[in-house]
């Protein structure tokens, strides 16, 4: 896990507030106290709802408002051979993560904070769903929503009459004074989590480092759709890729292989990821996205690599740890 200082996530969010101000049309700046910390949670501890955090990777502002229990299978911890290759093993079937020995871990679903959402190196729309209507393959996505493991939240404790803008905020929570936190579920988040639970909840989580370079992904299963005749099962993925090293790196290509149940094995190519060949370097080690998969079977698995190029053009090949997709049960999600 990365562990930031509180200064640097501070600098962090401090940057991000003098973004949003837009000094160079102000003759004057005013520095406002937002709140103040709290003690953090050891692993034995989780938040609960309602709870107000500072990201420590990111730096945005919180609000959480759920939390899960995910299986996190971590290629690292099993010994695994984290150098770069040559891509030649790509071509084969890589084991699932069932091979490699779990450990329970703990994530939150969390409100972004619209003023912090412009300045941070992460999507700000992980939160996607498909379409209601009965054939259509359109995703839609509800900005402002993200997944932050255990080790990302720094508590505090919110000066401000509303602590987090945003548009789900007010609706989804209350103020309570009374109650530690002092915001508590509103009767539509709980309507709201009930029955959207089999699309917002995750339940494994892959990692592996090659070269200083750690690849987290968190796949999410969307449910289907018809596709003329055929039923297409649906899944999201989120990736975090982050430069744990000295050495800035740029992320300059993808290549993935996708393997259905059905027989059927894809290779896809590409510049970048999500538009974007983003930089990594100490100061900006981390980068988030999600993207979308479809497979006209119900069961699959993806894994690949992200080309990578340091600053004196050294490249070379980061894994991206093989990850199953699984459907659930049927359910309209909305």
């Amino acid at each position: 896990m990365v562990h930031l200082s509180v200064a640097s996530v501070a600098h962090k969010l401090f940057k991000n507030v003098l973004r949003s101000t837009n000094l160079s049309q102000k003759r004057h700046a005013r520095i406002a106290e937002v709140g103040k910390l709290e003690r953090a949670f050891d692993t034995g501890k989780t938040y609960t709802t309602g709870q107000l955090f500072l990201h420590k990777v990111f730096g945005y502002r919180g609000a959480v408002l759920f939390q899960w229990s995910a299986r996190l299978y971590d290629r690292d911890a099993e010994g695994a051979d984290n150098r770069s290759n040559d891509g030649k093993s790509e071509m084969q079937l890589p084991k699932t993560g069932k091979d490699v020995k779990a450990e329970t871990v703990h994530y939150y679903q969390v409100l972004i904070d619209s003023r912090d959402a412009p300045h941070i190196r992460a999507q700000t729309e992980s939160l996607t769903f498909l379409g209601a209507q009965e054939g259509s393959r359109s995703i839609y996505a509800i900005p402002g929503i993200d997944y932050a493991c255990h080790a990302d939240i720094l508590p505090y404790r919110s000066t401000e009459k509303v602590p987090i803008k945003h548009e789900l905020f007010e609706k989804f929570l209350a103020h309570s004074p009374k109650d530690s936190p002092p915001y508590i579920a509103q009767d539509a988040l709980r309507g709201w989590g009930k029955k959207n639970h089999p699309w917002l909840e995750l339940s494994s989580v892959h990692r592996q480092t090659t070269e200083n370079i750690r690849v987290t992904v968190i796949p999410f299963y969307m449910g289907t759709r018809m596709n003329q005749s055929n039923i297409v099962y649906w899944w999201r993925y989120c990736i975090r890729v982050e430069n744990t090293g000295t050495p800035a790196v740029i992320l300059r290509e993808r290549h993935w292989r996708i393997f259905s149940l059905s027989g059927t094995l894809e290779t896809v190519r590409g510049r970048g990821v999500v538009g974007q060949e983003p930089v990594l370097s100490p100061t900006s080690p981390a980068f988030q996205y999600s993207s979308h998969v479809s497979l006209q079977s119900p069961n699959g698995h993806m894994w690949g690599t992200f080309r990578m190029e340091r600053q004196d053009g050294y490249m070379f090949d980061v894994r991206i740890p093989p990850f199953s997709l699984e459907s659930k049960g049927e359910q309209e999600p909305n």
